[in-house]
């Protein structure tokens, strides 16, 4: 039976000899950064080696969205098929994210990480030959777009319990701010390089750009030390299949009573709160008068807003009550929303969007790293394995959003949803006393 109560596992129980700082006095630009708080886990020489393969693959990740979408409606000039291409991907991470998580507890997350890498680059670079070859066709773009979202499912297990293995557990809430932060800066550089590209060089140039970084991505982990795990067995000795390993990381996440409670705020702020996105090109051109570059701006005061909330939580470390934030950024999500969404000013919707992105980040850095923090390193790919259906939620969110916006306009759909997720995380703080005392 595995374990139901909080627990921190110490860095010997994490089996990490990974978790060391770099015995050698750090030179140059390393040596600087060390000198503030917010990078005190690039002194683990591992965690740096991870951290620069999560930079290449997040801009890989959002390079991805420009370029897909601009290649199929250059190609077909159908909005109907560009949802498509983009809706298609959530089929793998509904299907196989369990799996995913069973198999980089099982058979380790360096092999994991590294071969997912590997074929996202081949992936790339194939798009990459088609296009320049003239020989690309539409169904490519949905081939390829399923089998990465395949690749990536397997990816993100591994990749974030990885994050707890490579820091003793003390610098884990900095490691996971640290990972927001190459995430957030990623999310402002990585469509603006992949639209310049796509303008100079065309979308060919652009995959194989991609497929690039994905390479170095692979060099990296490559050179990352493994943690060995044995196959999980039960008390006669028998292999546990698949499905049982897998149930055995659903039935901790239900039982484990803090592990349980970031779940639920992930879970509500996932559905109610982050999709509201999708209706940003509505406020920008009908309710703000703004335009394409106002929406441009929107998103950028929500990207500066999550850096900065990402540099505080890095900085600031384990001091942070997380429990009290988590849910208070959820409340406070909900309600600038409610703000955002009777905005007639448009400098006023891009402060309360940098205000929305402090906030989004309180919802997943805070949340993962509880959930990370009291995971036992032998079920950690699991537990990510549940957390990463938040992105099957932010699906479903984007689809209600849509369809009453369609039946009560853009801006009385989002006030009904923001209150609505306000309420929720109210009634979660009194609900569930537990929160409370999560640090």
């Amino acid at each position: 039976m595995l374990p139901t109560t909080p627990q921190k596992p110490s860095g010997e129980a994490l089996g990490n000899a990974r978790a060391q700082p770099d015995p050698d006095q750090p030179t140059g630009v390393l040596r600087f950064l060390l000198r503030f708080s917010t990078f005190v886990a690039f002194r683990y020489p591992q965690y740096r080696l991870l951290w620069y393969g999560q930079i290449c693959t997040g801009q890989v990740f959002w390079m991805d969205q420009v370029t897909r979408g601009w290649l199929m409606y250059e190609m077909t000039n159908s909005a109907l098929q560009l949802g498509y291409v983009t809706a298609i991907r959530i089929v793998p991470l509904l299907l196989l994210s369990p799996v995913a998580g069973v198999m980089a507890d099982r058979y380790g997350r360096k092999l994991q990480l590294a071969v997912s890498e590997s074929l996202n680059a081949g992936l790339y670079a194939v798009m990459a030959g088609l296009i320049l070859s003239g020989q690309v066709a539409v169904w490519h773009v949905y081939a390829v777009a399923i089998a990465s979202a395949m690749v990536q499912v397997f990816q993100a297990p591994a990749q974030q319990s990885m994050t707890s293995e490579s820091v003793a557990p003390r610098e884990l809430t900095n490691a996971i701010g640290l990972n927001s932060i190459a995430f957030n800066s990623s999310r402002t550089i990585g469509p603006a390089v992949a639209g310049v590209l796509i303008a100079l060089t065309g979308t060919g140039v652009t995959y194989a750009v991609q497929a690039g970084l994905l390479v170095l991505a692979t060099i990296w982990t490559l050179l990352l030390n493994e943690v060995r795990r044995s196959a999980q067995r039960d008390q006669k000795g028998a292999t546990v299949s698949l499905f049982a390993s897998a149930v055995e990381g659903w039935r901790f996440v239900f039982h484990n009573e803090t592990v349980r409670a970031g779940m639920i705020v992930m879970l509500l702020a996932a559905l109610l709160a982050q999709p509201f996105t999708t209706l940003l090109p509505i406020f920008a051109k009908d309710v703000l008068q703004a335009g394409s570059s106002g929406q441009g701006f929107l998103l950028t005061g929500m990207g500066a807003g999550a850096l900065l909330s990402a540099v505080t939580i890095a900085s600031l470390g384990d001091r942070l009550p997380k429990g009290i934030l988590m849910v208070g950024g959820a409340m406070a999500y909900g309600m600038l929303l409610v703000a955002f969404a009777g905005s007639q000013w448009f400098p006023v919707s891009v402060l309360l969007m940098v205000l929305v992105g402090i906030a989004n980040v309180c919802c997943n850095a805070l949340v993962q790293t509880v959930v990370q923090g009291h995971s036992p390193a032998e079920i950690r790919g699991r537990v990510m394995g549940v957390f990463q259906y938040r992105d099957v939620f932010n699906t479903m969110g984007s689809l209600l959003m849509g369809a009453l916006a369609a039946l009560w306009g853009a801006q009385w759909a989002l006030g009904a949803v923001g209150t609505v997720c306000t309420l929720l995380a109210v009634a979660i703080y009194f609900a569930i006393p537990h929160v409370r005392t999560i640090r």
